[in-house]
């Protein structure tokens, strides 16, 4: 790949796939700055070993780049973390929500405030390490799915729009996870056998209930397990605590496997059923991005994600706006969590995306 005459501002979390994707731009020949966040968990200290932006992993960052000759800064991007991501997450769990931050983080901060960066420093583009592809069609900007499906990552990317996209690269989407780790021991970059990060990279200890309880201000509240019919069948000790589709931890005797079906926020009441209760097939959306430029219309066939790693499955458009839209798979589906991003592909393009708002049997 060559990127000559190219600026550009590379995400550098210290992990093995934005270490590539800057030692990549360095190769293809781009003027390469790395930057690095500081971001809540960091000033709190709750990142702990497997984040994305503990101490440690600011220093693996600054030691590639130093490996690589390029200049690298570290930019505090805390108060913007905690506004965009880190109190929506917090209101989304009170309100009995299932949310998903790094959408949010993509959004607001490794895009949109990475790009600002970059363009204050007189860079033309932004680049991260996501598994992702960018390919110019015409007047408009295709965002794909990565090359390696296991490591694809676009689900999360939804909210990156064409003018973004129109200056962002993504140098590992057309390499498989081997090879990545490959060119990293090639050139002897100091993570190249780091593991891999865990997904909320700011939950202490790896576990969200405990970050929203130590710092989301999030308190126990006991309440009643019901059935559908509201047969009372057990006790909770936070809404929080649960999340739609789970089945494991519900401390319930029954005579058969039960499932979280909903949470009844109003009467703190977790809402339970057989696992037939969790198959849906109608779902609503808001929050849209429509990441192609091109809004669908009624009756356009898709397919649509409710879950990272959640294959993508065939649906119908029934509506679709500024303001929301709604799609109805072929057949149903288990463990759709109001919260959640709904995303939707044609083929291997992201069309689009939001948060799911509510979702019903057919």
């Amino acid at each position: 790949m060559s990127f000559g005459g190219v600026k550009v501002a590379v995400a550098m979390s210290g992990g093995v796939d934005s270490s590539v994707a800057a030692a990549l731009l360095v190769r293809g020949k781009a003027s390469v700055i790395g930057v690095t966040f500081r971001l809540f968990g960091c000033e709190l200290g709750a990142a702990g070993e497997g984040s994305c932006c503990s101490r440690a992993d600011v220093a693996d960052a600054m030691r590639v780049a130093n490996a690589l000759g390029i200049p690298h800064v570290v930019t505090d991007f805390s108060p913007l973390f905690k506004r965009h991501v880190i109190d929506p997450f917090v209101a989304a769990y009170r309100d009995g929500l299932t949310p998903n931050p790094c959408v949010l983080c993509n959004q607001h901060i490794k895009f949109r405030a990475l790009l600002d960066l970059a363009q204050a420093n007189g860079a033309t583009h932004i680049a991260t390490g996501h598994y992702a592809r960018v390919e110019e069609s015409g007047a408009r900007f295709r965002l794909l799915c990565g090359r390696d499906r296991g490591k694809d990552q676009s689900y999360f990317l939804f909210p990156v729009g064409q003018a973004t996209l129109s200056r962002t690269l993504f140098p590992v989407g057309d390499m498989e996870k081997p090879a990545v780790r490959a060119v990293a021991s090639e050139l002897g970059l100091p993570v190249a056998a780091k593991k891999e990060s865990q997904e909320i990279c700011f939950a202490t200890g790896g576990s969200y209930v405990r970050f929203l309880e130590m710092f989301g201000n999030v308190r126990r509240g006991s309440g009643d397990v019901v059935l559908e019919d509201g047969t009372v069948v057990g006790r909770h000790e936070g809404l929080h605590r649960h999340t739609v589709g789970q089945r494991k931890g519900l401390g319930i005797g029954y005579g058969s496997p039960l499932y979280v079906v909903a949470k009844d926020v109003e009467g703190n009441r977790l809402v339970v059923g057989p696992r037939e209760a969790l198959r849906v097939q109608r779902i609503d959306a808001g929050g849209p991005v429509w990441t192609s430029g091109i809004v669908p219309v009624a009756g356009a066939r898709v397919e649509a994600a409710i879950r990272y790693r959640s294959k993508p499955v065939p649906a119908t458009v029934t509506a679709a706006g500024p303001d929301g839209f709604s799609f109805t798979f072929d057949h149903p589906v288990e463990g759709v969590a109001p919260g959640q991003a709904a995303v939707l592909y044609d083929r291997d393009e992201v069309l689009g995306g939001g948060f799911i708002r509510s979702a019903r049997r057919a």
